[in-house]
């Protein structure tokens, strides 16, 4: 989860941020890229499972954020990004999240990690996170 009171951190330092997930997140992201004057590629963070201990938009609200973060602060939405839950068919999640990023017309696609990639990638992935795949398990 990015943090607001870190927002003025990362954009100059970074060209993506995949964990927009509140309106004071994006109002924050919005106005440090004024003082920078660039505009980062971002990911909406989608609560797809409806897991209360998750952050993210619910599915139900994406179009209403979606339109508030492009026209109201003119941020530059590539794209979705979920971490599903850990019960439940992952591919049905993923399918999911291509329909909601599909009704949107966007590009990018942030979904999928070590034990779940290849199921994503056949879903639309176009970015992974293999964290463990390439460092190892956490102890």
């Amino acid at each position: 989860k990015l943090q607001t009171n870190k927002v003025k951190h990362v954009v100059p330092l970074f060209d993506y941020i995949h964990s927009l997930d509140s309106i004071k997140l994006a109002e924050k992201i919005s106005s440090e890229q004024k003082k920078y004057n660039k505009s980062l590629k971002i990911f909406i963070q989608i609560n797809i499972g409806n897991e209360i201990q998750k952050n993210g938009i619910e599915p139900t609200d994406l179009n209403k954020f979606y339109n508030f973060c492009t026209e109201k602060l003119n941020l530059n939405i590539v794209g979705l990004m979920c971490i599903p839950p850990q019960q439940g068919s992952v591919r049905s999640f993923f399918s999911q999240m291509a329909k909601l990023n599909n009704s949107l017309g966007l590009n990018e696609l942030s979904m999928g990690m070590s034990s779940d990639y290849l199921d994503a990638v056949e879903l639309g992935s176009t970015f992974i996170r293999v964290g463990s795949k390439i460092f190892g398990n956490r102890n």
